[in-house]
């Protein structure tokens, strides 16, 4: 498998052009500072690389073909965070528009499945996930957050750690070590980062074993078979089976899609 059928930043048309793909993938970030040391664009780097990874995963395990979409670098943010250089805040009725654009595109060229996998903890598609039901009753969406999927406590000790400290400044530095400079990292104390990164080396290793984990899981919902309602009824992650048993599949979870007898056009937002 060649990386340009499943990740558009890198394909062509000469390699789409008759292929028939069962799932997009769609990775949402946000534009802002994470703590003094990560990129503005972490947020879409990590779920884009992350989505590529699971794709490759899907058609090798379950000849599940996927098309991983650029990233949506555009979030919502609190106040004061707007005021942070270059932190972009954009209203959830734009990013609603930019969903309606997206999903009415791959309607109109026969996509009945996609997956918004976001990077950013502001994004909130739930209520345009069911707004959009109305319209495309048979357009099946499931919107998850790649660092949910996977407790980060159970491999990090930071106590605050969702935002720029151990567990997203390690993978990124299992996708990209050449984007992070840990001697540059703030201790969390001001309003970029509230995570403390102090602890992580960059040796540590386990941002393999994390990403390791993650990718079985966002790979498996794809096989989403032909149910119209499907409703993901997935078991509680117990300590000590840090598999993802949350978004399924046959080998490495025990969640599973299956119809729940309620109306058409329900979907589902698997976000935690």
């Amino acid at each position: 498998m060649e990386k340009r059928e499943i990740d558009l930043t890198v394909s062509c048309y000469g390699k789409v052009k008759g292929v028939k793909y069962d799932v997009v993938i769609l990775p949402w970030g946000a534009t802002e500072p994470h703590n003094l040391h990560l990129p503005y664009l972490t947020d879409c780097i990590l779920p884009h690389d992350i989505a590529v990874d699971a794709a490759a995963l899907a058609l090798q395990n379950s000849g599940v073909r996927c098309m991983v979409m650029p990233p949506v670098p555009f979030g919502a943010h609190n106040p004061g965070q707007r005021e942070l250089p270059f932190c972009i805040h954009t209203r959830y009725s734009t990013q609603q528009a930019i969903l309606e654009d997206i999903v009415a595109s791959l309607y109109a060229q026969g996509m009945r499945k996609l997956i918004i996998l976001s990077g950013h903890g502001g994004n909130n598609f739930k209520g345009m996930i069911r707004d959009l039901a109305f319209v495309y009753p048979d357009f099946l969406i499931i919107a998850a957050d790649w660092f949910s999927i996977v407790p980060p406590k159970d491999y990090f000790e930071a106590v605050v750690d969702d935002h720029a400290g151990e567990s997203e400044t390690s993978v990124m530095m299992h996708y990209h070590p050449e984007l992070v400079n840990l001697a540059e990292a703030g201790d969390g104390a001001d309003g970029a980062c509230r995570g403390n990164i102090r602890r992580l080396e960059p040796a540590a290793g386990v941002e393999a074993d994390l990403v390791d984990l993650l990718l079985p899981g966002l790979a498996v919902p794809l096989p989403l078979e032909d149910c119209p309602d499907p409703e993901l009824a997935a078991g509680d992650l117990q300590p000590g089976q840090p598999r993802a048993r949350i978004l399924t599949d046959f080998e490495h979870t025990r969640a599973e899609f299956r119809p729940p007898g309620r109306g058409a056009g329900q979907r589902l937002q698997a976000a935690q």
